[in-house]
């Protein structure tokens, strides 16, 4: 019974070393932390994945919301040092956030005012320039009205958005709700 109390102390003993060497590396990284702010840096680097579903109509400084944190994301991202080629964003675009994407005639349209604007052009074009994939649901599109011919430059259009994101999930992409 003392050899097997001994065996046991002895397993106990090598688990808290293996445990303790394993997160050296983590902790001297921690300590390291973004610079001058005294937290610790995030441990991904490189080959960021991120899908937004964006299917509410929320704003945040006068557009909307999704689109607005997206831009945060990348300005983190590059402020860390991460290079904005690393970065693989998606934000799909379905419900009632899908006319977001629509161009000018179209939302002019759609709001049935022919001075309307739409005040996602500028951030969906910044977005789109700095390598963000904007997606919009063709199912949302179609019970609308909508065609391909509506949309603004460079806006994708999907089968539909949940099956979109369920794809971009499965291949390691993060999953932001908005």
């Amino acid at each position: 019974m003392h050899a097997e109390a001994d065996r046991l102390n002895r397993c106990r003993k090598a688990w808290w070393l293996w445990l303790v060497l394993s997160l050296l590396p983590g902790m001297a990284f921690a300590r390291q932390g973004v610079e001058g702010t005294g937290m610790p840096a995030p441990m991904v680097r490189q080959d960021v994945r991120v899908v937004y579903d964006v299917s509410h109509d929320d704003r945040e400084a006068g557009i909307g919301k999704a689109l607005f944190y997206a831009r945060g994301l990348i300005a983190a991202y590059v402020s860390l040092g991460v290079p904005r080629k690393a970065l693989d964003i998606h934000l799909v675009l379905h419900g009632a956030a899908a006319y977001w994407a629509l161009n000018e005639d179209a939302f002019q349209r759609e709001r049935g005012d022919p001075f309307a604007f739409n005040p996602n052009e500028k951030i969906i074009e910044k977005l789109i320039a700095d390598g963000v994939h904007v997606e919009v649901c063709n199912a949302s599109l179609k019970a609308r009205g909508w065609t391909a011919e509506d949309l603004l430059p460079g806006v994708l259009r999907v089968h539909d958005g949940y099956t979109r994101i369920i794809d971009l999930q499965l291949r390691g992409h993060a999953y932001l709700y908005f």
